[in-house]
């Protein structure tokens, strides 16, 4: 089991954090968000927007699914990909799952101050944003919970995630 899954809300910094662990630990990155939009030629704002998230999750998932057979890589998901389909679940039977915590507040700061698109939260005000992620925050908190380890997202060490990761890999 050489695979780390980085799951966590939108906007924590998995992208960020998994490129810096993933040359740390000479490891290939792989941020499934990009997969999904080179695999189907649209960026996930767009899909949205045409296809709804019932589709989008469904294909999601397929990602979720390819990166079962990839050896020694770090894996940073989509906010929602460990809390659909039994998803959590399954990346724990297939790698190291770390949830990159972060309160309500410093998410929602991040993602005001984002140039991301993100399709779920586009046209929203600060009010909405920040009832949104406190909403999402509460449902998705029993899927990230069940990572096998959880850092706080606003003081990561790279060093020491990277130290913690390689313990529970051996």
């Amino acid at each position: 089991m050489n695979k780390v899954y980085l799951i966590g809300f939108m906007g924590v910094g998995k992208s960020t954090v998994g490129k810096k662990l993933a040359s740390f630990l000479s490891y290939e990155f792989i941020d499934t968000d990009k997969v999904f939009e080179k695999k189907y030629k649209l960026g996930i704002d767009t899909f949205f927007s045409k296809y709804g998230e019932d589709l989008f999750r469904k294909l999601e998932h397929e990602i979720l699914l390819s990166t079962f057979s990839k050896k020694n890589c770090i894996i940073s998901t989509g906010g929602g990909m460990p809390c659909f389909m039994d998803s959590i679940q399954q990346i724990n039977n297939n790698g190291l799952s770390v949830y990159l915590h972060m309160n309500e507040k410093a998410i929602l700061s991040r993602l005001l101050s984002s140039k991301q698109k993100r399709p779920l939260v586009k046209n929203m005000n600060e009010s909405e944003l920040l009832t949104f992620v406190n909403n999402s925050l509460i449902k998705r908190n029993q899927y990230y919970c069940e990572a096998n380890i959880t850092v706080s997202a606003l003081s990561i060490g790279i060093e020491d995630l990277a130290n913690q990761i390689q313990e529970r890999l051996q």
